[in-house]
């Protein structure tokens, strides 16, 4: 094992190395594109055995890869925001094809106007298509989650494609230790590819024709029943990993300080770290909060969270994205999983277009949440953090219109 100072970026261009992926395809937008050029360099100075094919757009990117694993080659792209969006079309082919594949998703809000620092809104906006989707915390999460990608996609109980999310500049351009593990470790733990069939000129397979509907009912039925299968093998391939590789994140979920908790936050992605030094403090004060990071977006891990938080008195759910003229899309899932517990809940929205959201901030609204839950039933579906500058100067909506 050899530790390295890694970019975000890098460490997923590491693990697809390790990964022995024979097929990338790269279409470059910010802030992804250091993921493929590091893949280019080490397949020009041959570090890597693997086919670089350039395209004109994000569209053919993920077409071309979609492809490669259609034809058995273990394949890997990259994008975020507005690239992610220009794929949306082939990211319902690829699932829908139960086609095994992995892309790293670098989240980027969405124009316009145009910006190019993290928000969730690009990767929620994916979550129905059929693609196991997961965002990591840190860089040495980002390495080992894009292992990990290609043996929970290629596992026979799955089948389907996998987007590891991380955050745009926070992790993709922000360096730390990584630990790399040995070439062959990664060899004995990944098994060659697997994939339930493979289109050649040898085979009479064929996918995309015009299907009975009852039979394109079927396929999206099996596609359920994979992600639901997928539960249990994200779990298994965590627990496999930490006894290989000596590092387990939990698997569909991580938590936090959750022993003695009587209140908890659930978030995702790298920002988890902040609410946890907000956890932290708190605790030092005596608080009992506890924190729940949501590791694996899709398939959702219902049964986990239920089991978290079964005792919990309250909920505050952090979203860095928001479904217009609804919620955030994090706190939909959570309220619709944990209604039946009627505990007091409350959704914030904060963060996006690269917003910053400091451990200060976090501790305050979690403290606020608390101390509102502690004197009656709180149920709050969708209140925006604002910045600092702009509060006061926007009129807001009366709660219990939010509520109603």
């Amino acid at each position: 094992m050899v530790v390295k100072t890694l970019t975000g970026n890098y460490a997923v261009a590491y693990a697809v190395k390790l990964a022995r992926v024979q097929v990338v395809s790269a279409y470059p937008i910010t802030p992804q594109t250091t993921i493929v050029e590091k893949l280019s360099e080490m397949i020009e100075k041959g570090e890597m055995n693997a086919r670089m094919i350039r395209v004109e757009s994000e569209h053919s990117a993920l077409a071309a890869v979609f492809g490669a694993a259609s034809a058995g080659a273990r394949a890997f792209t990259a994008t975020a925001s507005h690239g992610l969006l220009y794929m949306h079309e082939v990211v319902w082919w690829a699932a829908g094809a139960r086609v095994p594949l992995v892309m790293a998703v670098v989240a980027r809000a969405i124009g316009p106007p145009w910006n190019i620092h993290v928000d969730h809104q690009d990767i929620f906006d994916q979550r129905d298509s059929g693609w196991i989707i997961a965002f990591a915390q840190e860089n040495q999460e980002v390495l080992d989650l894009t292992l990990q990608a290609f043996r929970i996609s290629e596992d026979p109980r799955v089948y389907l494609p996998m987007m590891v999310g991380l955050e745009g500049f926070i992790l993709s351009h922000t360096m730390a230790p990584v630990d790399i593990p040995d070439q062959e470790l990664v060899d004995s733990w990944l098994p060659p590819r697997r994939q339930p069939y493979v289109i050649s000129p040898d085979t009479m397979y064929s996918m995309g024709n015009i299907a009975p509907d009852e039979d394109h009912y079927m396929m999206r039925y099996s596609m359920a029943a994979a992600m639901e299968a997928a539960k249990q093998v994200i779990d298994e391939v965590d627990k496999e990993y930490g006894e290989v590789f000596g590092r387990s994140y939990g698997g569909l979920i991580e938590c936090y300080k959750c022993d003695g908790a009587e209140y908890y936050v659930v978030i995702t992605g790298s920002w988890a770290g902040d609410a946890k030094k907000a956890v932290d403090s708190l605790r030092e004060k005596g608080v009992p909060v506890g924190l729940v990071r949501v590791r694996f977006i899709r398939p959702w891990p219902r049964e986990r969270l239920l089991e978290a938080l079964s005792g919990a008195k309250g909920v505050i759910v952090f979203d860095r994205a928001v479904s217009m003229g609804s919620v955030g899309p994090l706190f939909a899932d959570v309220a619709q999983t944990l209604y039946p517990l009627g505990i007091s809940m409350k959704g914030v929205i904060a963060g996006l277009t690269g917003v910053d959201v400091k451990p200060g901030v976090f501790e305050e609204a979690i403290a606020g949440f608390i101390k509102e839950a502690e004197e009656g039933p709180v149920f709050v579906p969708s209140e925006w953090l604002l910045p600092r500058k702009y509060r006061g100067k926007y009129p807001s909506i009366p709660r219990e219109v939010i509520a109603r």
